[in-house]
């Protein structure tokens, strides 16, 4: 007779059971506890505390506040901008597309004949402006050197291996001149008191009367004025500018009167639909700027 094994659970009754199922809960929920003392182990901030403090907010608030800005001096000198940028900034509207005659950045053939006028021309039609090329693209703001960059960038893209402009060293005060002249004249006032007083200044002669100049220049400078720099962007319609003799696109505009078009002029305007620079980029008088004005509208009647 073989000897019967059999395995028995060490729950027998239905006390036991709820114990069980009591113990394992009980396990779970102190493991979340845990879990959750773990996970917040940071002191947090709320009432009792300085979280709500000036200074607390301040200090929370900062890293947001400064990002993406720098604090610049307004005494400092002027950053240049690489000849990348400012090709993004002010010629790609047109060298990019091929607006207005204007060579595209990248087409080789664009370019040969251009490149064969030397490196030299090209920056002079570039700060001067030539046809419908605006003087250093339509911005007046750009330094010489900003604009030889972007001449050097948009001509290596296309064919050339010129090299960067060298940014000119600025020029010296004549400090040392300065000096000498000082103490010179501290010691001849101190050898001659008498002759150190100024002699009386006689009568300033009465100042001759300004000529007034004409508010508004003549149709023929405002027609020229059109033709050396505003064509360049009213002729093709670029950068939202209105085309010449459109009436529709110039209907609206003529609506708002000859003050506001001529102070859109003047000082520039940023719209919906592009950007007027000031002057139209160039450093004519005001009259003239007017005059072109009175042109443009005059046409687009």
């Amino acid at each position: 007779m073989s000897d019967a094994h059999s395995e028995q659970s060490f729950i027998r009754t239905p006390k036991q059971l709820i114990g069980v199922v009591a113990g394992f809960f009980l396990v779970i929920v102190i493991g979340i506890i845990l879990l959750v003392s773990f996970v917040t182990n940071d002191k947090l901030a709320g009432a009792g505390t300085n979280s709500l403090g000036p200074e607390a907010v301040a200090q929370r608030l900062r890293p947001v506040a400064e990002e993406g800005f720098t604090l610049r001096d307004a005494n400092a000198p002027k950053v240049l901008q690489a000849g990348n940028a400012v090709y993004a900034a002010v010629c790609a509207a047109c060298h990019t597309s091929g607006a207005a005659g204007a060579p595209k950045v990248g087409v080789a053939g664009d370019w040969n004949a251009r490149l064969a006028q030397g490196y030299d021309t090209l920056v002079k039609h570039a700060i001067e402006g030539i046809r419908a090329m605006p003087a250093k693209g339509g911005n007046p703001d750009l330094e010489n050197v900003e604009v030889e960059r972007a001449v050097v960038y948009m001509a290596n893209q296309s064919g050339a291996k010129f090299k960067e402009p060298a940014v000119p060293a600025p020029a010296a005060a004549p400090v040392a001149a300065a000096a000498s002249v000082v103490p010179a004249a501290a010691n001849a006032a101190s050898a001659s008191p008498a002759a150190a007083m100024p002699a009386a200044a006689p009568p300033p002669a009465p100042a001759a009367a300004p000529v007034a100049a004409p508010a508004v220049a003549s149709a023929e400078v405002g027609k020229a004025l059109y033709n050396s720099a505003c064509i360049a962007c009213h002729g093709a319609g670029i950068a939202g500018a209105p085309k010449l003799a459109d009436k529709a696109a110039w209907a609206p505009r003529i609506k708002q009167g000859n003050a506001v078009l001529y102070e859109h002029a003047l000082k520039g305007f940023q719209g919906k639909a592009g950007v007027m620079p000031p002057k139209g980029g160039s450093s004519a008088p005001d009259a003239d700027v007017k005059a072109a004005v009175d042109f443009m509208v005059a046409s687009s009647r």
